[in-house]
C-alpha cells in the first residue's frame, strides 16, 4: 500500500492541475465579413432600383457560415429523370469524393489521437536478466557473482493539461476535421454540378445534331434537284457546286458534333466512376426546363457554401494553434507511478517482499531554446492571419460567382428572346428566297446564303438555351447547393 503522505500529495497535484487547466489564447470568434442583405443581380424588376440600392446599403450584416443547413438533391429542380439517375451515382462511385472521404477519416483519426493526450499512458512489462559484477570491484557484496533478476511491473504517466496545450491541440484537430467534412461536401457539390453541366451540354449537342442531320437531308434533296435542273439546262454548274459545298460543310459540322459529344460522354463516365469505354448515353431530344429563380435572393445563402465553412473552420484551427504555441512557454507537469515485483529467485517472486513502487510529480520547463518558441508563436500568428484572409477571400469570391451567374442568366434570357425572333425571321427569309428561286427571280447562291443563315440562327438558339442551363447550375453551385431560403 502506498504511504498516505505520497498518496495525498499525488491527489493534491491532480486536483490543482485539473482546476488550473486553462487555455492561454483568447476565446475564438469567427472573422467578421460584412455582406449585403441581397444580391444585386436578383432584384425584382417591379421594384424601383434606387429604392433597392438604398435598402441594401442599410442592411449589411456579418457573414456566419451555415454549412450544416441541408441542401438536398438540388438537381431535381430540373425535373430530368435521367439526370437524377446519374447524379445518384456521384456519391457512390466518384473517386474524388472517395479521396475527400478518406481525408476526412484521416482528420478524425488525428482528432482522436490528440484527445488521447487527456488520458494517462500505462505500460506493462516482464523481464528476465542475468548480470555479473566485476570481481575487481571493491566494497561490493556482489563482486564476482552472477545474479539472475526476475521482474514484472506496471508504469503510468500522466500530463495534466495545466495550461491548455492539449485542449488547444484537440480543438485545432477537431476544427480541421470539420474543415475536411466541409471539403468533402465541397467536392460532392463540385462533382454533381460538373456532371449537370456536362449533361446539359451533351443534350445541347444532341439538339444541334438533330438540326444538322435534318439540314443534311434537306441539302441532299436540294442537291439532287439542282443536278436535275443542270441536266435539263435550266441552271449552270455553279449552282451544283454551291449545293455540294453546302452539303459537305454541314456534314462536317455534324461529324464535329459527334467528336464533342463523345468527349462529354467520357467526362461523365469519369465523374460517375466508370471506364469511358463501357459508358454510353443514348442521344435524346430533351426540352430544357429552366427553373424559376425567385427574385430578391438573400445573400445569406452563400453561408451554406461548404468551401466558406471549411475556410472558417481552418481559422478556428489556426487560432487554437496560437494557444498551443503560447502554452510552450510554461512548464510541463508530469505525474508518474511505477509498481511491480522483482526478485533474484523465481520462487519468492510473487511474495510481498518482492514488491517495489515509486510515485511522484515532475515539473519541467525550458529556460533557453534560442528563440524557438517565440518563432513558433510568430509562425502560428501569421498562419492565423493567412487563414482569416483566405476566409474573407472565399466570401468575396462567392459573391463574385453568384453575381456573375445572375448577370449571365439575365443577359441570356434577353438573348434567348431575340435569338428566337432571329431564327423565325431567318426561316421566313429562307422560305421567301426559295420561292423566288423556284420562280427564277434569284440565283441558287441566294438560297444557299439563306439556308446557312437559318441554320446558324437555329443552332445559336439551341446554344443559348444550353448556356442558360449551365449558368443556372453554376448559380446553384455558387449558392452552396440551393436557392431556397426555407429549405
Amino acid at each position: 500500500m502506498l504511504p498516505k503522505r505520497a498518496l495525498a500529495a499525488a491527489l493534491t497535484s491532480t486536483v490543482i492541475a485539473a482546476l488550473a487547466a486553462c487555455s492561454t489564447v483568447a476565446p475564438y470568434q469567427p472573422p467578421k465579413v460584412e455582406v449585403p442583405a441581397h444580391f444585386a443581380g436578383s432584384s425584382d424588376a417591379s421594384v424601383n432600383k434606387s429604392a433597392q440600392e438604398s435598402a441594401q446599403k442599410s442592411a449589411w450584416q456579418v457573414a456566419t457560415p451555415a454549412d450544416a443547413t441541408p441542401r438536398g438533391a438540388w438537381w431535381t429542380v430540373f425535373n430530368d429523370t435521367e439526370l437524377n439517375t446519374l447524379e445518384a451515382r456521384i456519391d457512390v462511385s466518384n473517386q474524388s469524393v472517395r479521396k475527400a472521404l478518406a481525408n476526412l477519416n484521416q482528420a478524425r483519426a488525428l482528432t482522436d489521437y490528440q484527445r488521447a493526450g487527456f488520458l494517462p499512458t500505462i505500460t506493462a512489462g516482464v523481464a528476465q536478466d542475468r548480470y555479473r559484477t566485476s570481481a575487481n570491484k571493491q566494497g561490493s557484496s556482489l563482486a564476482g557473482k552472477t545474479i539472475p533478476d526476475y521482474a514484472v511491473g506496471v508504469s503510468a504517466t500522466w500530463e495534466p493539461d495545466v495550461f491548455g496545450r492539449i485542449r488547444d491541440e484537440v480543438t485545432s484537430a477537431s476544427a480541421n476535421a470539420q474543415a475536411s467534412a466541409a471539403d468533402l461536401e465541397s467536392v460532392r457539390l463540385a462533382m454533381s454540378a460538373q456532371l449537370a453541366v456536362d449533361y446539359f451540354d451533351l443534350r445541347s449537342l444532341d439538339a444541334q445534331k438533330q438540326l444538322l442531320d435534318a439540314s443534311v437531308q434537306a441539302y441532299a434533296d436540294a442537291l439532287r434537284i439542282v443536278q436535275n435542273q443542270q441536266r435539263n439546262g435550266a441552271i449552270d454548274a455553279s449552282a451544283v457546286a454551291q449545293a455540294q459545298a453546302q452539303l459537305d460543310s454541314t456534314r462536317t459540322q455534324a461529324r464535329d458534333i459527334d467528336v464533342n459529344r463523345a468527349q462529354l460522354e467520357h467526362a461523365m463516365a469519369t465523374l460517375i466512376g466508370e471506364p469511358a469505354s463501357i459508358f454510353s448515353l443514348p442521344a435524346a431530344q430533351t426540352r430544357f426546363t429552366l427553373p424559376t429563380i425567385p427574385p430578391g435572393l438573400p445573400s445569406q445563402l452563400i453561408e451554406r457554401r461548404p468551401d466558406i465553412a471549411a475556410a472558417e473552420r481552418r481559422v478556428a484551427a489556426a487560432n487554437a494553434q496560437i494557444g498551443a504555441a503560447h502554452a510552450a512557454f510554461f512548464p510541463n507537469l508530469v505525474l508518474s507511478a511505477t509498481a511491480g515485483l522483482e526478485s533474484s529467485f523465481f520462487a519468492p517472486w510473487l511474495s510481498a517482499p518482492s514488491l517495489f513502487w515509486s510515485i511522484g510529480p515532475q515539473l519541467v520547463g525550458t529556460l533557453f531554446d534560442g528563440g524557438k518558441r517565440t518563432a513558433t508563436l510568430h509562425g502560428a500568428t501569421a498562419q492565423y492571419d493567412g487563414t482569416v484572409a483566405d476566409y474573407r477571400q472565399a466570401v468575396l469570391v462567392a459573391f463574385e460567382q453568384v453575381e456573375n451567374n445572375l448577370s449571365a442568366l439575365q443577359a441570356l434570357a434577353d438573348e434567348s428572346l431575340t435569338q428566337q425572333r432571329a431564327a423565325q425571321a431567318a426561316q421566313q427569309a429562307l422560305q421567301l428566297t426559295t420561292n423566288r428561286f423556284n420562280a427564277g427571280a434569284v440565283s441558287y447562291l441566294d438560297v444557299v446564303t439563306s439556308q446557312t443563315i437559318a441554320l446558324t440562327n437555329e443552332r445559336d438558339a439551341v446554344v443559348i438555351e444550353g448556356r442558360r442551363m449551365d449558368a443556372c447550375v453554376r448559380l446553384i453551385q455558387a449558392l452552396g447547393g440551393t436557392w431556397s431560403a426555407t429549405e
